[in-house]
């Protein structure tokens, strides 16, 4: 694949710190020996995760958001593989793969102006391009029966991980979407805001639950178009956390009914949790426990596709803190599935 980065030995001996008397995680997860054929070599591997990143923000850009989202990755990879190897992490069914790196894409979009429609047109074009890269990986790590956890990158990229999914089970497939944000605007050029929609409207998501939406932030015509479509439910924030209309738990359940019938995708939005540097961080949101719970609940559902970390834009100074943030929600993914 063009723009795959393998992850290698040499990588990953970079990164691992090991200790006396300690054994971490990178000790035990599996690297493809060569990528000359992934899906064969996938295919004979005996692990149920395959994890890889996607070091872009160009879909976020599209969207007029903020960028970092590139940085997610390395925050992450880095954690990931210094914390324990024990009875609880299960690192020997995981495969690392390495990350999709768009370079000349994100060169191309540092030289653009938000300000300027045509640039904006540009930058969607590019981001189309991206899709293309995510849905075919997706295709062949689930075609070769692995889960793929996907982490950063913009919200766009739930589009090529629906879409992907979709074209390896030959059908269409559900999602549940733990954000703040629909992501289901116009199609009007592919952006990290309209990733479902895009994959609603082609055929590739069935039935999608947004999970926790901000009422400030999702405008009235949307609201009346997710009313109408049946395929779509919503909770919002507001009505579990301020309100308490609902709570927590109960609208999990009532998620939960709408989209495991079939497989389905889990979708993290990082602008959901509380103060987490993120393309649009928010200071009134679900806490960390809150977002770890819900991936508790629904990694440990049969029909759980993959697992989708994204939007997260770590800086120098909250990397350490983000990549922590990002290991809890793998692991905590891994743990729930490995007890099914």
């Amino acid at each position: 694949m063009e723009h795959l980065k393998p992850f290698t030995t040499s990588d990953l001996k970079s990164l691992l710190k090991k200790r006396p008397k300690e054994t971490k995680f990178g000790e035990h997860i599996l690297l493809l020996p060569d990528f000359n054929d992934i899906y064969e070599q996938m295919l004979k591997l005996d692990v149920t995760y395959v994890i890889f990143g996607i070091k872009e923000d160009v879909g976020v850009f599209a969207n007029y958001g903020n960028s970092g989202t590139y940085s997610a990755w390395d925050a992450t990879i880095k954690n990931l593989l210094n914390v324990q190897s024990n009875a609880f992490t299960h690192p020997k069914k995981v495969l690392i793969l390495g990350h999709l790196e768009f370079e000349s894409y994100q060169n191309k979009v540092s030289s653009l102006n938000q300000n300027k429609k045509k640039d904006i047109l540009k930058a969607r074009k590019l981001t189309s391009k991206i899709d293309a890269s995510v849905s075919f990986l997706i295709s062949q790590i689930v075609s070769a029966g692995k889960i793929p956890i996907v982490i950063g990158g913009g919200h766009n990229n739930a589009y090529g991980n629906i879409k992907g999914t979709s074209l390896a089970l030959k059908s269409p497939v559900n999602a549940i979407n733990f954000d703040a944000h629909h992501d289901f605007r116009a199609e009007e050029g592919r952006h990290s805001g309209n990733g479902f929609s895009y994959a609603f409207a082609e055929g590739f998501l069935k039935n999608y639950f947004i999970f926790g939406l901000h009422e400030n932030y999702t405008s009235d015509t949307i609201f009346k178009t997710l009313n109408k479509l049946k395929a779509i439910q919503y909770s919002t924030f507001e009505s579990m956390m301020v309100r308490q209309d609902t709570n927590f738990n109960t609208e999990m359940d009532t998620a939960l009914h709408h989209i495991s019938s079939k497989p389905f995708g889990l979708e993290i939005d990082c602008d959901a949790i509380q103060s987490i540097p993120s393309s649009a961080m928010t200071p009134s949101g679900f806490s960390v426990n809150k977002a770890r719970a819900f991936v508790n609940h629904f990694g440990k559902q049969d029909n759980v596709a993959y697992l989708h970390i994204c939007e997260a834009a770590p800086t120098p100074e909250t990397e350490t803190q983000v990549g922590k943030l990002i290991t809890y929600l793998i692991t905590d993914f891994i743990r729930a599935h490995e007890n099914i």
